[in-house]
């Protein structure tokens, strides 16, 4: 091993020289901190070390830290909870790219139903050669798969829903789990499909028969009956006992509850597909079965209510694509005047969200800071001048457009549509 001058192995000097530096950018030269929240560092012993600490005790099921009580699901109050419902993930508080069970966003139309997993039946019929009526335990005896997907609501967010303080007002309605189940595919070919099947049309078992078409090639693509999400069983509000997923689409399709598989030559044009989940274009003509969610990204830290010292800051984020992986993405802090590429962090997985990176030394001054997705297909995240420019105003869903952060000279980051 090689020394300096001074007899230090150079690697060690390179480390603890590292170490400084990095410790004095993330300071920026401030003073330690002499409040309470100092009392109990080094070298004072803190009280919860000086008696034992709580046993399991009665606690059956395990609950986070009293300390992070506040990271919670975001419910909008302004909804009648009990009919037609959501609730938005708290991307700004959550690290990584897997959402938690609790925290995971919701949207339902009749309520959460509360169904007997021993009583559901799941109906395969229509264009197939044997129509079955399966239970769960029929179900949980084929061949099960493991994948890691993102599932979005295509209404995340409107395009006159801008004014959201936190990334969860704005693009909330989106998380990312591991989810368990049966390939679709093979379900539908244990019925047999006969040759002139398009469509599945999938039906779930709540107050609202929530109804939508499922293209065939999709179906026996990597479409999923799922019954567990992040290695326990779905819960009620993501569909127990069994749901579908469609990575990649938007997470309406992914009919919750799931009881009823009709296989069809054409679509249902149920309501939701017809009435709600269609586009309006400034023409007067709608686009219709636009299932794909395009590139999209958004800054979770620092973003909307957060503060900022100047100095080092590390901005970091999440993005996605319901065409496959992400490919890039790239960051301005001078309001999309300049770009670049922020650091991907592995894993990135297709239609999955992925977690990005970037460094950045803020000057304490005034800016606007953004990102953009690039997925493996070439697409670009756009803006929202570009994308309204193409869709007008009278779209409610599929709004992917860059979402910019001010921040202000005190450090307030604040949202950059205001």
């Amino acid at each position: 091993m090689s020394h300096d001058d001074d007899g230090l192995p150079a690697r060690r000097r390179f480390l603890a020289g590292g170490a400084a530096a990095a410790a004095g950018a993330l300071t920026g030269g401030l003073a330690p901190s002499r409040g309470r929240a100092a009392e109990a560092g080094p070298p004072d012993i803190p009280e919860w070390m000086k008696v034992p600490g709580a046993d399991v005790g009665s606690q059956t099921y395990g609950t986070p830290s009293r300390f992070e009580s506040g990271v919670i699901r975001n419910v909008p109050q302004r909804l009648k909870q009990y009919l037609s419902a959501s609730s938005r993930t708290p991307l700004q508080d959550l690290d990584g790219i897997i959402t938690p069970n609790g925290l995971f966003y919701e949207r339902h139309h009749g309520g959460v139903p509360d169904i007997d997993p021993a009583r559901h039946r799941l109906m395969i019929h229509g264009l197939v050669e044997t129509p079955l009526i399966l239970t769960m335990d029929d179900i949980r005896r084929f061949p099960s798969e493991s994948h890691i997907h993102f599932l979005e609501c295509s209404g995340n967010p409107g395009f006159e829903a801008l004014n959201g303080r936190t990334a969860s007002d704005l693009v909330g309605l989106v998380g990312c789990a591991e989810w368990t189940g049966v390939r679709l595919a093979t379900v539908l070919r244990e019925a047999g499909l006969k040759p002139e099947a398009r469509w599945v049309v999938a039906e779930g078992a709540d107050a609202a028969a929530l109804t939508r078409s499922l293209p065939i090639e999709k179906c026996l693509d990597d479409a999923l009956l799922v019954y567990s999400q992040n290695g326990e069983r779905l819960r009620p509000q993501q569909g127990y006992p069994l749901r579908v997923l469609l990575p990649g689409f938007e997470g309406n399709m992914s009919v919750k509850w799931l009881r009823r598989l009709n296989v069809t030559a054409e679509p249902a044009y149920s309501r939701e597909e017809t009435a709600k989940y269609t586009d309006s274009m400034p023409d007067g003509t709608a686009r219709q079965f636009t299932f794909v969610m395009e590139a999209k990204s958004i800054i979770t830290r620092p973003s909307g209510t957060q503060r900022i010292a100047a100095g080092f800051n590390e901005i970091t984020g999440i993005a996605w694509s319901g065409r496959g992986l992400i490919r890039a993405v790239e960051v301005s802090v001078d309001d999309g005047r300049t770009w670049q590429a922020a650091a991907l962090q592995a894993p990135v997985l297709t239609r999955a969200l992925t977690r990005f990176r970037l460094p950045w030394t803020w000057d304490g001054r005034p800016t606007v800071i953004m990102s953009r997705a690039i997925d493996e297909t070439g697409y670009v995240q756009p803006s929202f001048a570009a994308l309204t420019a193409v869709r007008g105003l009278k779209s409610f869903y599929h709004n992917n457009a860059i979402v910019p952060w001010r921040v202000a000279a005190s450090g307030e980051v604040t949202n950059g549509y205001a």
